[in-house]
């Protein structure tokens, strides 16, 4: 059995790309009968941009309906709160002071941003050691992540070998795994779908509000009568990720007719986005009105997560000698 391990960021409802990108592969993966699944929602990283303890919480309430809303299998894998855990906590101090401070420094999540210190607090800096602390405490075998989390999982793997090398087998070496099919969600503006663009489609948004998302895609100018081009199009783009293949032919062969606007496809896919995930928003909207009920899940999640959590940070101890 592959024990797979998720971490989830905090910092809003997940969107459309989110949804196809991320949250529908790995429930398909935690579906596997071989793979058991940590999904855990990193709410003590978020703490390094959402100091409002309201927004972190009620965006971490929404993460977890969104998540369940979509499929996840809470009772057969582990869902639970990483600032639950406080284990993780003792043991990212524990790798501060086996990490080199040079490490830190090439991290691209610190780099990126080091152009403007003055906003820049050490949980930025020391984000790839928590990273560490989630994958390590739970002995994860596979960590999927896109391209831009492998230098944080290769940092993650090189902590653990070091350690490993002075005390002996404590920590499992975690294997990275990438999906390159994994699709580049266009946002309304055409570049990759991002909360950083302010450029997403929230599935789980009331109609009025989904429906202005949609209708602010942007086109081009061509008028209703105009023939268009469909691969050029962010509304065909979007449409054709979730549509079937009749549907998709259908909307091609209307642009490259005429006398159908853009209008007309944002309807179409506005439309779509209700029926495909029907069930989901209902679901989600159920949830969102019920926090105990979130809250009770995440607790049992989090009451087998730490059973497990010990049992490694007790090893670790040990190799120490506390």
């Amino acid at each position: 059995m592959a024990r797979i391990l998720t971490g989830i960021q905090s910092s809003g409802k997940p969107h459309l790309g989110n949804i196809l990108g991320a949250i529908e592969p790995a429930i398909k993966l935690s579906n596997e009968k071989k793979n058991e699944s940590f999904f855990f929602i990193a709410d003590l990283h978020s703490l390094i941009n959402i100091k409002d303890s309201k927004i972190r919480n009620n965006n971490t309430l929404s993460v977890a309906a969104s998540w369940i809303a979509m499929g996840f299998d809470y009772e057969k894998n582990y869902f639970y709160r990483q600032s639950k855990i406080s284990e993780v906590s003792e043991l990212t101090w524990y790798l501060n002071c086996f990490t080199p401070y040079p490490m830190l420094l090439n991290s691209h999540s610190f780099k990126d941003k080091a152009n403007n210190l003055s906003n820049i607090n050490s949980g930025l800096l020391t984000y790839p050691i928590l990273m560490a602390s989630d994958i390590l405490l739970y002995d994860a075998d596979i960590v999927p992540v896109g391209k831009d989390q492998k230098q944080h999982l290769e940092m993650t793997r090189d902590i653990a070998k070091s350690f490993n090398h002075k005390f002996g087998d404590t920590f499992i070496i975690p294997e990275c795994k990438i999906d390159n099919e994994v699709m580049t969600i266009p946002g309304i503006d055409g570049r990759k779908m991002s909360k950083t663009y302010d450029n997403t489609i929230d599935i789980f948004a009331e109609e009025n509000k989904l429906k202005k998302q949609i209708m602010s895609i942007i086109t081009d100018s061509k008028g209703l009568g105009d023939k268009k081009n469909p691969e050029r199009c962010n509304v065909f783009g979007i449409y054709s990720l979730l549509a079937n293949n009749s549907q998709i032919n259908d909307m091609k062969s209307k642009y490259q007719s005429g006398g159908y606007g853009y209008g007309h496809a944002k309807k179409e896919l506005f439309e779509l986005i209700l029926e495909k995930f029907k069930n989901q928003r209902e679901k989600y909207f159920d949830l969102i009105k019920n926090y105990d009920h979130l809250n009770d899940v995440l607790k049992i999640g989090e009451k087998k997560a730490k059973i497990i959590a010990g049992n490694v940070l007790a090893r670790v101890r040990k190799k120490l000698g506390y």
